[in-house]
């Protein structure tokens, strides 16, 4: 399984039995597979979504915006029951080219990626048992 570090970039290789035994990086010793949204940028996103091998789900938010703000915590609780999706938050604000790039038009906006691609999109807020459905529903996982 290839794993992008959220941290320096680097692409890892972590057997698939060892997913959840807390992998660092091999590069700088970051956590692989944490239990929180990890936050990317322009430069950091395209690489991590494309040379990530599981499911990523990516959050693109603003902090001004009141319906991401409330559903932040709900995407946290997704995370740590999902453990085999990696949560990533993009803030639209500080990353206008990604979310240019992926044609973001109002937040918060989640795209889930398999293998690079785009397989689903969602606009607008849920709550953290509608979130984990949507993506158990796209991405074939199991809490």
């Amino acid at each position: 399984m290839h794993l992008v570090c959220p941290a320096c970039g680097t692409t890892n290789r972590v057997p698939d039995t060892k997913l959840h035994d807390a992998p660092v990086c091999g590069r700088c010793g970051a956590l692989l597979m944490g239990e929180k949204p990890v936050n990317l940028d322009d430069a950091t996103l395209s690489k991590f979504v494309k040379r990530t091998e599981l499911p990523v789900v990516v959050d693109f938010w603003a902090g001004w915006c009141g319906p991401c703000r409330m559903m932040a915590p709900h995407f946290e609780t997704a995370a740590r029951e999902l453990r085999d999706i990696r949560f990533v938050k993009v803030d639209s604000d500080a990353s206008p080219k990604a979310s240019a790039q992926y044609g973001i038009r109002s937040i918060p906006t989640l795209i889930l990626f398999k293998n690079g691609t785009e397989v689903a999109r969602q606009s607008g807020a849920m709550q953290a048992a509608e979130l984990t459905r949507w993506l158990q529903r796209h991405a074939g996982q199991r809490a």
